[in-house]
């Protein structure tokens, strides 16, 4: 009989099971059923999703490995952390500083492949204003939206102030008020909000959060602890899948872009196409070159955890390691050993 090791043991075993939580139908699934799965998205289809679609396409990377995943598009407030840890969702994608929140709280999700290796949230300016720095936006009068509560944004206010700037809430996308103010900046995704007011005529200056060292992983696959513990083989392919469906799409957006489009009207093929070619820094890191697509270090979940506890967003810091699982212990898992 095979023995899985002590590590992995410890590894898994961290990882609480939520109260409550249970089959619904109170016995063993079916071999169908296992191979079966539902991800739940936090935005609409867009090239940040790209890779989960390309491994959706017929004989892309779910179909090759037998497995039936229901891809669901989410919107403005999807609670996508929250629905895998309520067993509403089996996996999902969220924020690395969400993982971290969540566990804080006794939510049981786990990561397990990180797309956005550098932080795609920033703040849009206009480039006529001649800002050099994110700093340089709270230094001059005017407005900014974002979510106040989002701890990048109190990371920012606690580094350079919010005294000379009108702080309001964000617009979700929408950059109209962006193209008539001047003096207007707004939190945006590089991949997006950028693309969409340079189409409008207005040149705009984009600021990672990175800039003020704050650097979440982002586009975050994860599940929960309970669903590791039971099918780690599901789980492993299901990883597995997304990751490959990842290389194809690095590869070649538009088989999943036009994909994304017949879900997604509102999106026109020049803005994924070119969407798809801005994220691929943010995606293909020194990291990710040397270890893969959606790699994730022990330093980098030690170093959130720490910004998150000092920022006083979580009271209780949980364990780094227990936040994020490796390839290596999910195929460990699988192969019970």
């Amino acid at each position: 009989m095979r023995r899985i090791p002590l590590s992995l043991l410890l590894l898994l075993a961290a990882i609480a099971l939520p109260t409550g939580c249970r089959k619904k139908d109170g016995g063993t699934a079916t071999t169908q059923a296992a191979r079966t799965a539902t991800l739940q998205l936090n935005w609409k289809p867009e090239a940040q999703f790209g890779g989960f679609y390309a491994a959706g396409l017929p004989g892309g990377a779910f179909a090759a490995r037998g497995l039936d995943v229901t891809v669901t598009p989410g919107g403005v407030g999807t609670p996508t952390v929250q629905m895998v840890g309520a067993g509403r969702a089996d996996f999902a994608v969220v924020s690395a500083d969400e993982v971290v929140v969540a566990r804080s709280n006794g939510n049981d999700v786990v990561a397990l492949l990180a797309v956005y290796q550098d932080c795609p949230q920033g703040l849009m300016t206009r480039a006529s204003r001649g800002f050099k720095g994110i700093g340089d936006v709270f230094k001059a009068n005017g407005t900014v939206a974002m979510q106040k509560g989002l701890p990048y944004a109190q990371l920012l206010e606690r580094q350079y102030g919010f005294d000379k700037v009108k702080v309001v809430p964000s617009p979700g996308g929408d950059v109209s008020v962006f193209l008539k103010d001047e003096t207007f900046a707004q939190q945006c995704f590089v991949t997006s909000e950028p693309l969409a007011a340079k189409r409008a005529g207005v040149e705009p200056k984009t600021f990672l959060v990175k800039e003020a060292g704050y650097n979440p992983y982002t586009t975050v696959l994860v599940t929960r602890g309970e669903l590791l513990l039971k099918d780690p083989a599901r789980v492993r392919d299901v990883t597995q899948a997304c990751k490959a469906g990842w290389d194809a799409y690095l590869a070649d957006p538009a088989p999943a872009n036009a994909a994304m489009r017949a879900l997604n009207p509102g999106v026109d093929a020049a803005t994924l196409a070119e969407s798809a070619e801005v994220q691929k820094p943010l995606i293909l890191t020194d990291d990710a070159k040397a270890n893969g697509v959606g790699s994730m270090t022990l330093a980098r979940w030690e170093e959130l955890v720490r910004q998150l506890a000092d920022l006083k967003v979580i009271d209780k810091a949980p364990a780094a390691g227990t936040c994020f699982v490796t390839p290596a212990a999910l195929d460990a898992a699988a192969a019970g050993r």
